[in-house]
Formats: C-alpha cells, sequence, structure tokens
C-alpha cells in the first residue's frame, strides 16, 4: 500500500491558518489533496494537523484525517520526519503497513 502524508499545522507564524487561506477560489490544502488524488498512486491519503478547521478543510476535499496532531509535534521545531513517523505509527497500531510513503506539502 501507499501513503501520502501532508502535514498542516494550523499555527504558522507568519500567515495564520494559512492551509486553510483561500488561493484562487479554493483553500490553500486543497490542492495538495487534488493533486495526490489526480495521481492516483495512493490507496491513502493523510492530512496530519494540530487544528480542527484544517481538519474539517481537509476532509471537504477528501482526506482523511483520522487523528488530531498532539501540540508536542506541531511547533516550529518540529520537522517533517517527526510527523511522517508519528502518523505511520498511527497506521501500524491501526494494523495499516505502507510500502511506500510520500510527503505533500501545501
Amino acid at each position: 500500500m501507499k501513503i501520502a502524508i501532508i502535514p498542516a499545522r494550523g499555527g504558522s507564524k507568519r500567515i495564520p491558518k494559512k492551509n486553510i487561506k483561500v488561493f484562487k477560489g479554493k483553500p490553500i490544502i486543497s490542492y495538495a489533496i487534488d493533486v495526490a488524488k489526480k495521481s492516483q498512486l495512493f490507496d491513502k491519503i493523510i492530512v496530519s494537523t494540530d487544528d480542527e478547521k484544517i481538519s474539517q478543510t481537509a476532509k471537504k476535499y477528501g482526506a482523511e484525517v483520522p487523528f488530531l496532531r498532539p501540540k508536542s509535534l506541531s511547533d516550529d521545531k518540529t520537522s517533517s520526519v517527526e510527523v511522517i513517523k508519528h502518523c505511520l505509527k498511527y497506521n501500524n497500531k491501526k494494523k495499516q503497513f505502507f510500502e511506500d510513503v510520500c510527503g505533500i506539502y501545501p
């Protein structure tokens, strides 16, 4: 199985809630979700976020948001690798394992 993980934290300091800001008629995060869906490469498209509004928007555009990321993994210093590992550990606990993992950024 193949998974796309889209990290989308709510606490951006320069542009708060930038992932759900509208750009050319759609929320910014929707572009990453659309690209992942159109590629037809992934069995799962998961958005990893700490923000309920981003979660709702991601679901509206067809991504899964099975959890809200803990605040400890949602600050300026958290790496993408840590976010992706957290998502994979969550899925492993659900007995879902992936051969290929791709990070896609909004």
